[in-house]
């Protein structure tokens, strides 16, 4: 038997969860999403996410565990689209002669997305520390204030988003 036949036990498992469930997760995403097409991209994304686990072990109850990773993509997606459109909405406020050109358009809106990620990877009150630090202006007394924690706190988010900014700029540090 030629070695490119033999499969491992992992994608086995993906290989099964997605002939015995992809049509039941791909019809709860056309009821979740509006566009057809987006569905079927979600659908794929929730499996090749499964490919990337190295330790993955055969759930339990395989369509909550599909919905729980189609849930996180469409709660991603639905953010991508948020932020894409409150981008739209801002550049709509500037004059016409002033705007970027499509590919700058298309350039910012690809940085945002990166940013978006980015930030993803903080706590929701590491990431308002951070955006309340560099967006707003305020100092770390206004933060902690608003947030509700202290300032060396305050200090411990701003240092964990500095973090998440090195690594998206070089990589993890040594």
């Amino acid at each position: 038997m030629p070695l490119s036949s033999v499969q491992n036990p992992h994608s086995e498992l993906v290989g099964a969860l997605y002939r015995d469930h992809r049509g039941w997760l791909l019809a709860w995403l056309r009821r979740n999403v509006a566009c057809p097409q987006r569905a079927e991209d979600l659908s794929q994304d929730t499996f090749v996410r499964l490919l990337g686990h190295t330790d993955l072990k055969e759930p339990r109850e395989p369509r909550a565990f599909l919905t729980a990773i189609a849930k996180g993509l469409l709660f991603d997606y639905f953010r991508r689209a948020a932020l894409e459109q409150a981008y739209l909405n801002e550049l709509m406020q500037v004059p016409e002669a002033e705007q970027p050109s499509p590919e700058e358009q298309q350039l910012i809106l690809e940085d945002l997305k990166a940013i978006d990620a980015m930030l993803g990877k903080l706590s929701s009150k590491s990431r308002a520390a951070f955006l309340h630090s560099r967006i707003d202006g305020l100092s770390h007394a206004e933060i902690a204030e608003r947030l509700g924690v202290s300032v060396p706190r305050v200090r411990q988010y701003l240092a964990q988003g500095i973090r998440q900014c090195y690594i998206a700029l070089y990589g993890q540090p040594a």
